[in-house]
């Protein structure tokens, strides 16, 4: 009996280039290994808002996990295939925690049916102000008072500030929440990024093979952010470029996003 094998690849760091851009190898090969019915889907911490233009000339109609295993769409309909989000009172109690660390986050929520990013502009960071000028025309962007930022159907927060002020939020919170700290892989800024604690890439990943049928996961990753669904996975690779931590728990280490690594693994290795 032939194993249904889906193939799961986070995108910056390892199937975008350095520029954040798909190679048009990489756009051929995903392309034409769809058309031939390979099971593939992407993971990431970007929202599909920022996923979907990158990730466009890959074929539509293929599944893909944003928010770090938020939610499971459908690309290029965006049709919702898996919803996670905060209570009220989780949300709140976050927002709560992380303005009397003076912290003032994007908050990510649905409101009246749309997705926005609500922030208080007279208490943004200077980090946040430079990644709004990389979203001008953004019709997401929601500026209000603190008071206002509690609205609607919460599912992330992303934190923009000083190391010293992140870290200890991130200490307080990661036993309860899904927390990602780090340096931006591209600003090399501090960031912190919270969402729901069953809001991972493996959990998304596992949902996603149920739904598909699948028998054996494959996953290709850079960041400690992938840890979780290597974990889970039959098969891991670390692209070249991946961190330490990531290459060691990995199948093996295959070329580096700037080479097409993801891309010339699926050439070589997936067989329709």
């Amino acid at each position: 009996m032939v194993q249904k094998t889906l193939y799961v690849s986070d995108l910056d760091g390892t199937l975008l280039q350095r520029d954040q851009t798909l190679s048009a190898f990489t756009v051929e090969t995903i392309n034409a290994l769809l058309e031939r019915g390979m099971l593939f889907s992407y993971a990431t911490a970007r929202s599909e808002h920022s996923a979907g233009p990158i990730t466009a000339p890959l074929a539509k109609k293929f599944p893909v996990i944003v928010y770090n295993g938020t939610f499971i769409l459908e690309n290029g309909t965006k049709k919702r295939l898996l919803s996670n989000a905060f209570s009220a009172e989780e949300a709140h109690g976050i927002l709560h925690t992380l303005m009397a660390g003076g912290v003032y986050p994007f908050v990510y929520a649905f409101i009246d049916g749309a997705e926005r990013f609500s922030y208080s502009e007279p208490h943004a960071s200077d980090d946040m102000f430079e990644f709004l000028e990389t979203r001008k025309g953004d019709e997401r962007k929601r500026p209000t008072t603190p008071e206002r930022m509690f609205d609607g159907e919460i599912f992330h927060f992303t934190c923009m500030d000083t190391a010293e002020r992140l870290f200890p939020l991130y200490e307080k919170l990661k036993d309860t929440f899904g927390c990602h700290y780090g340096n931006d892989l591209y600003s090399g800024k501090p960031w912190l990024e919270i969402h729901p604690r069953a809001a991972t890439k493996a959990n998304a990943i596992l949902e996603l093979k149920r739904m598909l049928g699948c028998d054996k996961v494959v996953c290709f990753g850079d960041g400690k952010n992938d840890l979780s669904m290597f974990e889970i996975a039959d098969e891991c690779y670390a692209v070249a470029n991946a961190e330490d931590e990531l290459k060691r728990t990995a199948t093996a280490v295959i070329g580096s996003n700037a080479d097409d690594g993801v891309a010339k693994w699926l050439l070589e290795n997936v067989s329709l």
